[in-house]
C-alpha cells in the first residue's frame, strides 16, 4: 500500500479543492462528533492491535508489537459522566510481557514488574517504529479540538470535508490537526499532525473498514511520521468486544497489584 509522502502546510493548501458553503451543511463539531463515533463507540470496548514497522520500499516488518488494549470511554449521556482511560497490556514479544501502560485523559503511565511503581511517560514517546505511546489510545477530537470546516476536496474518489483543528488545552499532544473526513459517510479518511508553526509532524490514515462492533469502522491505520525518514507502521485491530471492566481496573494500585 502507497505511503504518501511528507508534505509542507503549503502543500495541503495547493491540493485541489471543491466550493464550499454554509448553506444546508452540517457544522464542524457534528462532523467530528460522526467521525468520532466511527472511530470509537460511546461505551467500554476492548481490542487487539498489532503493530508493525515497515522501511521504506518494503512489505516486510522489520519488527512488530502486539497490544490488549481496554477503553473506557464514554461520553455524557443520560445519568453518564465523561469519561476517558484505558488499559494496555503487552502481548507480544514475550519480552514485554507484564508491562501495562495506563492512561486517565491526558495522563500516561507505565509499569513493569521491574519497577516500584508506575511512571508517567509522554504520550509523544516512541513506542514502535513511528507509533507513539498516545497512537494506540483512541483519541477524541470533539473533546480535544476546537474546529472548524475548511472547505472539500477530493479524496481518492470521495469527496472529503477538510477541518482546521486547533487543541483546547496544553494537554492535548498536537496543537493543530488537518483533517480529512468523508463527506456523506462521515468517515475518518487522513489527519495530518501540526507543529504550532504549521508543520507537518505526523500522518494518519484510515483504511479498510469492516462491520466492527455494530458499524463500519477502520480495522488498519497507517502512521507516517514525517520526523522520522521514509519509514511507516501500520495498526491492525482485530478482536474487538465491548467489555466494561470496573472502574477499579483503571487505577495505578491495580496495574501494580496485576504486574506482578
Amino acid at each position: 500500500m502507497k505511503v504518501y509522502a511528507s508534505l509542507s502546510l503549503l502543500s495541503v493548501l495547493l491540493i485541489p479543492t471543491l466550493s464550499w458553503s454554509n448553506a444546508s451543511q452540517p457544522n464542524a463539531t457534528e462532523i467530528i462528533r460522526k467521525a468520532d463515533d466511527i472511530r470509537s463507540p460511546n461505551k467500554p470496548f476492548r481490542y487487539t492491535v498489532t503493530i508493525s514497522e515497515f522501511k521504506s520500499g518494503s512489505t516486510k516488518a522489520v519488527n512488530k508489537q502486539i497490544l490488549d488494549v481496554s477503553m473506557r470511554f464514554l461520553k455524557p449521556e443520560g445519568n453518564n459522566q465523561a469519561d476517558a482511560k484505558s488499559l494496555v497490556r503487552f502481548v507480544y514479544p514475550a519480552k514485554d510481557k507484564g508491562k501495562i501502560m495506563l492512561s486517565d485523559w491526558y495522563d500516561l503511565w507505565f509499569y513493569t514488574p521491574e519497577l516500584r511503581r508506575p511512571i508517567p511517560i509522554s504520550r509523544q514517546q516512541r513506542l514502535l517504529g513511528q507509533i507513539s505511546n498516545g497512537d494506540v489510545i483512541v483519541t477524541n477530537f470533539e473533546y480535544s479540538y476546537n474546529a472548524k470546516v475548511v472547505d472539500e476536496q477530493t479524496c481518492g474518489n470521495k469527496t472529503c470535508y477538510r477541518l482546521a483543528l486547533q487543541r483546547k488545552s496544553p494537554e492535548v499532544t498536537w496543537p493543530k490537526v488537518t483533517y480529512l473526513v468523508e463527506k456523506g459517510t462521515y468517515r475518518p479518511f487522513k489527519a495530518s499532525y501540526l507543529s504550532q508553526d504549521d508543520k507537518i509532524m505526523k500522518e494518519v490514515t484510515y483504511h479498510e473498514y469492516k462491520q466492527l462492533l455494530g458499524r463500519e469502522r477502520p480495522s488498519k491505520i497507517i502512521v507516517k511520521d514525517t520526523r522520522q525518514g521514509n519509514g511507516y507502521s501500520v495498526m491492525e485491530y482485530s478482536d474487538l468486544k465491548f467489555e466494561s471492566l470496573p472502574v477499579s481496573n483503571f487505577t495505578k494500585e491495580y496495574i501494580q497489584r496485576r504486574a506482578k
